[in-house]
Formats: C-alpha cells, structure tokens, sequence
C-alpha cells in the first residue's frame, strides 16, 4: 500500500465508531460503582476521564474494555478490535532482571528493530537493553507506552500516565500522546485524577463520579509568556470548566441543583462583604 492510499484509508476511517458503552453500571458489594455511563470512541479522538480517587474512572475504562462485564447497560465494541494498555503502575522487584526489549516482548511477539524503533518513537531508543527496575517514572511510561502501542492498537488506554513524573515532562509526554494519536490514527482514552487541566488536544472531557456529572469539550490555554517560559515552550494544557446540575452529599446521595456553587468564589464574596463593613 503506497502512502497516499495509506492517507486516503485514514481519512475514510476518521471518526468511524469503535466502540460504545450504553446506559452501563457495575454492582459490587450492594452498591453502583458506575452507573448510567455513556461512551463513545471514535478512531481519532482523544477522551479524557477526569475524577476524584474513587469516581469510577479505572472501572469505567476496564467496562469499555471488556475487562470487567456491566451489570447493567450493554458494550458494543467493532469486531476485531486491538486494545493498547498503559496500566496507572507497575511494580518491578529490583531483584528479578528484566530489560526493556524483554517486557515488549512479553506480550507482543517483535523483532529487535521493531523494538528499536518503537523506543525511538517514545523519545526513549537509548533504553533499549535498560533494566526495568532502575528507569525513572518518565522513562517507565515511555517504555509501557512503547509496549502498549506495539501491536498498533485501535484503542488506545492510558490509566493516570502522569503519575511519577515533573510539570514540564507532563507537557512533553502529552505532545508525545498527540503524535502518536496522528501517527496510529487510534482513539485514546486518556484517565486522570486532575479535574481542571487535561491535555490541550483532548476533543472531550467526561467527569465521573460514579456517573457522568458533565462532559464536554475543554477550552485552550491563553498561557503568558511566564507560563511558557515554565513549561519550555507552547504548553499542552487546558482548562476544563465544570457545569453541573447537580450536587453530592458526603455519603454520596445525588441532589438536584440549578446553580452549582463555587466556592472559591463564596470565599471571596464573603471576604469582600467583611472589608465593606468594616
């Protein structure tokens, strides 16, 4: 297949449908861990989850994996589907020896110069014979996200790939997350615990806590020049604003509400009331 048709096929396959949870709930232990998840991947896109510890966010993408079945809701996924994983962390015992070519290898059956150049991708070609137990947390999720995209999945997921690693290389292994994105022509469905910056080319946000709250799409970044002198460059960052309808108790009941408070801003008001009697 020559390059144009390779482009051609890439075009025709932009936002073709690969999978979709409906109406989808897990029940554990007499409760809902999810309940009532709507989702949609398309080839090309990326989807951010977005959450405090404990919303549902991991049970969410392992639904849509085909991990975990849905007790409720159904998963429609397109026959043939290739799933890539980038797993929130993984724990390597310093005492057992194992190379960074040996893990690829582990679930994906390659040759040295595929290895070479997958590593080569992921900014991380010099780690080829590296052990495992001795990388940083940034050189850690290049190489998993090496092995992950090995197979050159449909799907690809990445559990909390931030985790272990500085403000700038965010900004970097996000950049590198959108190439691959182009690269792949795969969707991504991206997990983080931040719920007020997601990645810059992040086409909608989903926040869970136990169900969807609000989704939509982030806005960009106006950044300042302090800000990009910060990050080393253009930053890969947005700001995602929240519009919910609703509030949560603390025992986790869900209540109606038309105007969400802000209390950042409640704060204020009261501070701006006191200094004007004062």
């Amino acid at each position: 297949m020559t390059q144009l048709e390779k482009m051609k096929n890439m075009v025709a396959n932009k936002n073709e449908t690969l999978l979709v949870l409906t109406d989808a709930g897990l029940f554990r232990d007499n409760r809902w861990l999810v309940k009532n998840i709507d989702l949609t991947l398309n080839r090309g896109e990326i989807v951010t989850l977005i959450g405090y510890n404990g919303s549902g966010k991991t049970t969410t993408a392992k639904l849509a994996l085909g991990i975990l079945k849905p007790d409720a809701g159904k998963l429609w996924r397109k026959p043939n589907l290739i799933m890539g994983y980038v797993p929130q962390k993984l724990s390597i015992d310093k005492s057992m020896p194992i190379s960074v070519s040996r893990l690829i290898k582990l679930t994906c059956a390659i040759n040295q110069e595929e290895i070479k150049r997958l590593l080569h991708d992921v900014g991380v070609g010099h780690l080829e014979h590296a052990q495992i137990a001795y990388l940083s947390g940034g050189e850690l999720q290049r190489v998993l996200l090496a092995r992950a995209i090995a197979r050159r999945p449909d799907i690809l997921v990445l559990d909390e790939p931030l985790q272990g690693i500085d403000f700038r290389g965010e900004s970097e292994l996000y950049e590198l997350i959108t190439n691959l994105r182009a690269k792949l022509n795969c969707a991504i469905l991206l997990i983080s615990h931040d719920l007020h910056i997601v990645m810059a080319s992040t086409d909608r946000v989903i926040c869970l806590n136990g169900h969807i709250c609000c989704s939509g799409t982030p806005e960009v970044v106006a950044a300042s020049d302090v800000y990009n002198e910060l990050l080393g460059g253009k930053p890969n960052f947005a700001i995602y604003h929240h519009q919910h309808n609703h509030r949560h108790d603390l025992e986790g009941h869900i209540y109606p509400d038309k105007v969400v408070p802000q209390p950042l801003k409640h704060k204020q008001q009261k501070t701006e009331e006191k200094t004007s009697h004062a």
